[in-house]
């Protein structure tokens, strides 16, 4: 090849640094009505682009978990930026597994059309490119792929680029995460993403979704919504009004009517609101929630809950749930009347350590109350505390203990309503506060509503709330609701600030 010019030189470099740049001169993309378009990054791109750069520079590596709706682009950007690497790098392989074989088909095809399209100035030199890889024989680089049908594919390939698609739809998913996934070597320079929809709760990729959520491990949660997509919205028919739910998804996310015609029809042609929400999710986690689960605690309360402002006041109300098994967090939530200030999770506490951090918050915050669950360690947490002198600031509630209210009669002195232990009964006393006319603030994180909308219910034949018991709930693959048991904790008894007022000067009060 001739030597570059000066000029040549210069595109050149900022082609290799500047990946949407190169994108939209180098790429070119089957857009959705057939034509062979430029690759422009769209809204939900451009901010994957911004995260997985941002983890790049703090860590010299990427790890990312991304969810995501229907044809959101995530695999044509993360296409793309692999092609930009392993054709400008020495070195580099890339391996692509896909849930089933038309998927790899495709994807595979998308590279290749990469490949076909790009300029000549910043085309590698290919040595073999059949149906399954495509290998530059100058940089030593190139692409691989597989379908997860198989358990052993990709295990024997030495990697440092790995592209996971609709991951949560994998067969034999344990056994590719213990094989390829884990055969990426921890190095600076490598990159593992991957991404799916959702496909109900439990499996691999919603467990490892639930530890990147809380900041568990080298993996990043990136959530795209649907609404992102400027294609998803249809024109407004005359005389066309929303509902009262539609009025508060729409005020919850900012949406013009255009997007909320689109959703309605959508939502007509898939039949089920709540298919709706696993394919076009608004929020990961009404992404993740099951047909057919009814949740105790509606997400449309959460939801509006989390989009509310409300200023703090009264009394601070610490609610302190220690972990009872290992892999359980321990959580504290932290209120001031109609506002949750914030929720804090810490992990691998034993007894002294999470009596510490609870003395931590009773010296700095200064709470008026402190109700600790004492089931698990929280006995000795609790024991640990009266004896450090915080008896009149800590108060022991067991969750399968009755309810601090009686059973209610029925008019003919029956007993009917009511709830099953103390447990239900404070998870329906956190109920009734999202429920209040004036509105309620909790922290905007997905992690909290998930928790919040995790436990169903059902009645006893007393007519009783019987809440789903945490074993229940790890057993449909979620995760234990520790946060909101902590959130519940604080509406244990009613808490009082007691204000002793100053003598003054003059000795009159």
């Amino acid at each position: 090849m001739a030597s570059l010019s000066d000029k040549e030189r210069a595109i050149r470099q900022r082609l290799k640094a500047d990946f949407a740049h190169y994108a939209n001169r180098c790429l070119r993309i089957r857009a959705k009505d057939g034509s062979i378009q430029p690759f422009t990054l769209n809204t939900a791109q451009t901010y994957l682009h911004s995260r997985l750069e941002a983890q790049r520079e703090e860590t010299g590596k990427v790890r990312a978990l991304v969810l995501k709706g229907r044809q959101q682009g995530i695999s044509t950007y993360v296409g793309g930026r692999y092609y930009h690497k392993v054709s400008h790098n020495k070195g580099l392989r890339c391996f692509i597994l896909t849930h089933e074989q038309d998927a790899t088909n495709n994807l595979f095809g998308m590279v290749d059309r990469y490949h076909q399209h790009v300029p000549a100035l910043v085309r590698p030199s290919t040595g073999a490119s059949n149906a399954k890889e495509l290998y530059f024989n100058v940089l030593e680089s190139g692409y691989a792929v597989g379908t997860a049908g198989a358990k052993a594919t990709g295990r024997s390939q030495t990697v440092q680029l790995f592209h996971g698609s609709e991951v949560a739809f994998w067969p034999n998913a344990p056994t590719h995460f213990a094989g390829v996934v884990q055969a990426i070597p921890d190095l600076p320079g490598t990159e593992v993403i991957l991404e799916s929809t959702a496909n109900g709760v439990g499996g691999e990729f919603h467990e490892r979704w639930q530890q990147a959520e809380k900041g568990r491990g080298d993996y990043i949660a990136i959530f795209i919504p649907w609404f992102w997509q400027a294609e998803y919205r249809r024109d407004v028919p005359s005389g066309f009004e929303l509902d009262e739910e539609e009025r508060e998804y729409q005020g919850a996310y900012g949406l013009d009517l255009e997007q909320m015609v689109w959703r309605r029809n959508k939502i007509a042609e898939l039949k089920d609101p709540l298919l709706f929400k696993q394919e076009y999710p608004a929020t990961a986690a009404e992404a993740f929630q099951s047909t057919g689960h009814d949740s105790y605690i509606p997400a449309s309360l959460v939801l509006k809950a989390r989009k509310n402002e409300v200023a703090p006041s009264g009394p601070l109300v610490v609610g302190y749930d220690p972990a009872w098994k290992g892999s359980d967090r321990h959580s504290m939530a932290f209120r001031r009347g109609r506002k949750v200030i914030k929720v804090e999770s810490r992990a691998k506490l034993d007894t002294m350590a999470g009596a510490g951090w609870a003395k931590q918050v009773l010296d700095n915050d200064k709470p008026a109350r402190m109700f600790i669950d004492v089931g698990g360690v929280g006995a000795g947490v609790y024991d640990r505390l009266v004896e450090m002198g915080y008896g009149d600031k800590v108060t022991a509630i067991n969750f399968g203990s009755a309810p601090l209210e009686p059973q209610p009669l029925d008019e003919a002195g029956r007993p009917k309503g009511g709830y099953l232990n103390r447990r239900a009964e404070m998870w329906g006393n956190s109920k009734d506060w999202l429920e209040e006319p004036g509105g309620v603030d909790i922290p905007d994180e997905d992690a909290l509503q998930a928790d919040a909308c995790a436990p169903g219910y059902k009645y006893d034949s007393l007519t009783r709330v019987v809440l789903e018991s945490k074993e229940d709930i790890r057993k449909r693959g979620l995760r234990s609701p520790d946060e909101w048991d902590a959130v519940a904790l604080t509406f244990a008894e009613p808490v009082v600030e007691l204000r002793i007022p100053k003598r003054s000067t003059s000795g009159i009060y």
